[in-house]
């Protein structure tokens, strides 16, 4: 409450100086033009101090107006940015023995975020991750992001297999849509789909998956890079309905030490300055093949190549997310007599900065 009462005096002054101060120049020139004698006259002297005495009022205007709309602006990015991260919120450094980290990077500039989405949680049915990229991207898609993303957060919880959490995503996206097109008649939203890759991994580091047009990601062992899973991909989201069964495609094993690097389509199909792809996977094994071995050293790694790639010119939103499986190493912590039962605790969530 103190600072509630403090901020107001805070606000009315600035406002009162906002207005004043235009005011106040605008009276010195007209008081100078109508009471100041040398602004009667006609030589080149008085012209040339009118003239100063102008410039002088225009220039404080102008300094005094560009002040004004640069602390706007900052006070509009503080807003946005605080709003974008709790949409696409930072994911803690460990969840449930899996070693994570994600990075993205918007196409429209200002954006902290845009139409790609990730998320990872720890429930009772395992470690289960989403990876999504909606049609479009920018600010234009953080609408849609925001209604799968809420979709996913609650069905990862109530829904014991996979195939319910992609119906649960599936209906949030359709009212989403109809929603829109309500509000906008002219949206058409039998064109808009998203593309979207669920994952499972339980205790025991067995690895479910279900995927709607999205890239397979790329299981990092060792050395080698291989794509996690080759089946055909369901079709994306919107423009078809599911069909009546959705089992769940086995991915093996996530071994200790082994890792899954999850992408968006915007990572390969960005080109450089000739037309060439970027080579994602070229990319992966030299980090890994250069001592590139935790999550972060890898994001770093594809990220430089990526960024020298595209010369820092985007035209899709890219977004990375890497689990490495670090049970083992959790596992070993706990008392000699308690080792053959003991499992990591989940990791709560607690707020970081992304990469």
């Amino acid at each position: 409450m103190n600072r509630i009462k403090a901020g107001v005096p805070r606000r009315a002054g600035r406002r009162v100086l906002a207005l004043g101060l235009p005011t106040v120049w605008g009276a010195i020139a007209v008081t100078y033009k109508m009471a100041c004698p040398l602004a009667q006259q006609n030589g080149l002297g008085a012209r040339i101090v009118t003239s100063a005495v102008f410039f002088a009022v225009g220039t404080g205007l102008i300094f005094h107006v560009r002040q004004a709309l640069l602390r706007e602006l900052r006070q509009v990015r503080r807003v946005a940015g605080a709003a974008q991260s709790v949409l696409l919120r930072p994911l803690p450094p460990r969840i449930d023995g899996l070693h994570v980290a994600a990075a993205q990077l918007s196409a429209d500039r200002g954006a902290v975020i845009g139409g790609d989405l990730y998320e990872v949680i720890a429930t009772e049915h395992g470690v289960r991750a989403v990876m999504g990229d909606v049609r479009g991207h920018g600010l234009a898609a953080i609408g849609t992001v925001a209604a799968v993303l809420g979709s996913f957060r609650e069905a990862v919880h109530d829904e014991p297999d996979l195939g319910g959490v992609l119906r649960r995503l599936d209906r949030a996206l359709a009212r989403h849509l109809r929603e829109r097109a309500g509000s906008v008649p002219d949206s058409p939203i039998g064109e808009e789909f998203i593309t979207v890759l669920l994952l499972e991994i339980d205790p025991d580091g067995e690895v479910q998956a279900l995927n709607c047009g999205h890239p397979w990601p790329y299981r990092l062992s060792g050395t080698h890079v291989e794509p996690l899973a080759r089946a055909d991909p369901l079709p994306p989201l919107g423009p078809f309905p599911l069909p009546p069964d959705l089992p769940a495609v086995p991915c093996g094993q996530l071994k200790p030490e082994e890792a899954l690097f999850l992408y968006t389509d915007g990572a390969e199909d960005a080109r450089d300055a000739h037309g060439r792809f970027f080579p994602l996977p070229t990319v992966l094994t030299e980090a890994v093949c250069n001592g590139a071995t935790t999550p972060q050293s890898v994001l770093g790694a594809v990220f430089t190549q990526f960024l020298r790639h595209t010369a820092g010119r985007l035209t899709d939103d890219v977004a990375l997310l890497i689990l490495r499986n670090e049970r083992t190493r959790v596992q070993c912590s706990a008392p000699p007599g308690a080792r053959g039962t003991a499992r990591p605790a989940p990791t709560h969530r607690q707020p970081t900065n992304h990469l």
